[in-house]
């Protein structure tokens, strides 16, 4: 699509015959499908799918969470007209295809059946040899997500980005709550703790689960560049799933969330942390917790937006490389 086409096409979400290129409409119109990629449940020939899921029933403290995915869509309007920066010229948006996978479809009132619900959404589309970027939605999501990645890749490392650690111990396996999903993913043997690591974390934890995890101070004293070098040395050439929580970002970054912890990650230490993980074996992502309600300036969301643009490039980044 040329500019002086994309300039005069709205709506792009539903009009775009492609699924690669850069975007031009006007940000303050038209569909907000993320980055403005195209809507569409054919997977044929995709290479990544971004989804939603806008579920929030599982937090400890404030709802708010299940808007998420549609603000983070609405922020990254912003986003489509240029290359990520930081990335060597890397072109993500034309290089590949990319889709918008609309939301996942669940009954609210039946909420024991989501996490199947979910785990089938995700499988159905990893089938077809599609990765995926979530969009949430709070942090219980990731569990049921897990299990469908597990499925295909077997025990999983993950990079979780948070400021909790999600290892409350609850072997009820049944129960469904944001702050235990990581405790059942080690149990269930779905995640391999030995080459997981947890960053940005400034709550306190009593087990770790064997878990390696490095705080936000210690982040903030030795610096991004050694914390993705220890991350990448840490998960190996493992299969690797990225979590991002929000609210890893301080608050004064990312105030539109349940549970906001003073002392976290500055905006740019989480760029220059998800850029430096470039050529991690990455087979999917998502990022949760961002809650609308709670920030009337869409602040929050465009931090979403850019987490969810990263996440995609460190997707892609390895097929890139393969393809070459």
């Amino acid at each position: 699509m040329s500019l002086e086409d994309a300039k005069t096409q709205v709506d792009q979400a539903f009009t775009r015959e492609s699924s690669r290129g850069l975007s031009y409409e006007n940000t303050f119109g038209g569909a907000t499908s993320f980055l403005r990629r195209r809507y569409t449940k054919d997977l044929t020939g995709a290479d990544l799918a971004i989804t939603g899921v806008p579920f929030d029933q599982a937090v400890t403290n404030r709802t708010g969470t299940r808007m998420g995915p549609r603000a983070i869509r609405e922020a990254s309007t912003l986003q489509p007209y240029d290359p990520p920066y930081g990335w060597d010229g890397f072109d993500p948006l034309g290089e590949f295809s990319i889709i918008d996978y609309g939301d996942l479809a669940f009954d609210y009132a039946k909420t024991a059946e989501f996490p199947a619900a979910l785990t089938d959404h995700i499988a159905g589309i990893v089938a077809q040899g599609v990765g995926t970027v979530a969009l949430g939605g709070d942090h219980f999501i990731t569990l049921p997500i897990l299990r469908a990645y597990h499925a295909v890749y077997g025990r999983l490392s993950v990079i979780q980005f948070d400021a909790h650690s999600d290892l409350w111990a609850d072997d009820d396996m049944d129960r469904i709550d944001h702050g235990t999903f990581m405790y059942k993913a080690v149990k269930l043997g779905l995640v391999d703790p030995a080459r997981s690591v947890q960053i940005g974390i400034r709550t306190e934890c009593d087990d770790y689960c064997g878990m390696n995890y490095i705080d936000a101070r210690t982040v903030h004293e030795k610096g991004t560049a050694w914390v993705a070098e220890q991350a990448k040395e840490i998960v190996g050439a493992n299969n690797t799933y990225v979590t991002f929580d929000i609210d890893a970002l301080d608050p004064a970054f990312a105030p539109g969330t349940g549970t906001p912890v003073w002392g976290g990650l500055a905006s740019w230490q989480a760029a220059a942390l998800l850029r430096d993980l470039a050529g991690i074996p990455m087979v999917g992502g998502d990022i949760v917790e961002v809650s609308p309600p709670y920030d009337p300036s869409g602040v929050t969301a465009v931090a979403g937006a850019h987490v969810a643009m990263e996440l995609m490039c460190l997707y892609l980044w390895n097929k890139r490389k393969k393809a070459a």
